[in-house]
């Protein structure tokens, strides 16, 4: 394959899924992963409160031995939970856990996005903080032809395992690539340009999450609030970024 995929010249940039990662990693200065439901959001959710969290990209036995090694609490799936393992996916289950002040949290979408970055710097960006991303890679330097941001939104799989482009990672994604622009970052890649243009022409965000096909099989499935906190368009202001393996809250740009 030669370099066509790259989307190279443009200071921005747009792909999907593990595989879109892998191949820009090696040609951005930072990755910015959006999982909107949920992992983004979970980390997010997670690094307000302090807890610092280990991307793991199985969920199996090897996860549980993954968490042992680093004296980490280890977050089950959404109907897993116990009173013991009051941790999981879920973003409203978080809140309502005891604090953990180390969380390992196994996703086979975001999380294995952040292990494809390799050595570049990685984000968790998601709707609730895309203002607070935008501002700070634009406060870096990035997001420009000689410090390019690669925004990756993660989907979800299809049965067979194949790549199921999600239609609320592209809002989260073109929220980011929005505030980039708006920060005077770019230019953006046709990709990157053609997420922002999803992102502002949706009128409520919110409704349109709600009642798109993840949010759906959520909120049936008994997990509303999930959908809910997904959504509050930048309520946050942390910026987890991904350090020695463990993503960790910084402030946005300006503030302390």
């Amino acid at each position: 394959m030669t370099d066509w995929f790259l989307q190279q010249g443009h200071g921005v940039r747009f792909e999907w899924g593990p595989v879109g990662a892998r191949e820009l990693a090696g040609d951005v200065a930072c990755l910015v992963v959006v999982d909107v439901l949920s992992f983004t959001t979970s980390v997010t959710v997670a690094v307000e409160r302090g807890t610092h969290v280990y991307p793991y990209a199985w969920r199996d036995a090897t996860a549980r031995a993954f968490a042992d090694a680093r004296e980490a609490e280890l977050a089950v799936g959404r109907r897993e939970m116990t009173p013991e393992a009051p941790w999981s996916l879920s973003p409203a289950a978080l809140r309502r856990a005891p604090f953990a002040s180390r969380l390992v949290l196994p996703s086979p979408n975001g999380s294995a996005i952040a292990a494809a970055a390799g050595g570049t710097t990685v984000i968790a960006g998601c709707l609730r903080n895309a203002t607070a991303v935008g501002r700070r890679l634009a406060a870096q330097g990035y997001g420009t032809e000689d410090r390019p941001v690669g925004v990756v939104a993660a989907g979800e799989r299809w049965p067979d395992g194949s790549l199921r482009p999600a239609l609320e990672d592209l809002l989260g994604a073109g929220a980011i690539i929005a505030e980039l622009r708006a920060q005077g970052a770019g230019p953006l890649s046709p990709e990157a340009s053609a997420a922002r243009a999803a992102f502002m022409g949706t009128p409520d965000v919110a409704d349109t999450v709600a009642d798109c096909a993840s949010g759906r099989e959520l909120t049936r499935g008994g997990f509303p609030d999930d959908v809910v906190i997904a959504t509050e368009l930048d309520a946050s202001t942390a910026v987890p970024v991904l350090t020695d393996g463990t993503f960790t809250a910084v402030p946005e740009a300006g503030r302390r």
